[in-house]
């Protein structure tokens, strides 16, 4: 089994790095997802004790004192911690600039979802998991759905 300090790549591609014994994550380590972010705990027998999870962007959740669109602040992360941009440039997405979505799909956050078929991939259309009746209310009600037509910001003449 193993034990000590070391590196364990779950199939999903997540990677374990930290300290191990008797064949589980015990002690201090961080669980480093492929899409970037992470969440470093201290472990006991494979059970997190104590953690703080990290998005991609470096923004840390909060459970006790997550103020994050919360409804008072609807700001992106990236709007709080770079400003706002000049009126009438539209920010859409927390990643600047946002991903081009395949036509008929909608961004969900963590990848692309189609509704004919009802899977969410990553966005390099890695599958990521198939979505179930709640997910996809959800994703055809708040997501941002891609245009027949682009349109782009272009000055007046």
């Amino acid at each position: 089994r193993m034990e000590g300090f070391g590196y364990y790549e779950l199939p999903t591609g997540t990677e374990y790095r930290g300290s191990l014994w008797d064949g589980m994550f015990h002690g201090p380590g961080e669980l480093l997802l492929p899409g970037g972010g992470g969440y470093r705990a201290r472990w006991v027998r494979g059970v997190p004790t104590q953690g703080k999870f990290t998005f991609a962007d470096g923004l840390e959740y909060d459970e006790e004192k997550w103020h994050y669109c919360d409804g008072y602040d609807r700001r992106f992360y990236t709007e709080i911690c770079s400003g706002f941009k000049p009126p009438g440039i539209p920010h859409l997405t927390n990643l600047d600039p946002p991903k081009i979505i395949p036509e008929g799909c909608y961004d969900c956050g963590d990848g692309f979802y189609n509704p004919k078929t009802r899977v969410v991939v990553d966005y390099e259309h890695k599958f990521l998991r198939n979505a179930d009746n709640d997910e996809h209310e959800w994703i055809l009600r708040t997501c941002r759905k891609a245009w027949d037509i682009t349109t782009e910001n272009k000055p007046k003449p």
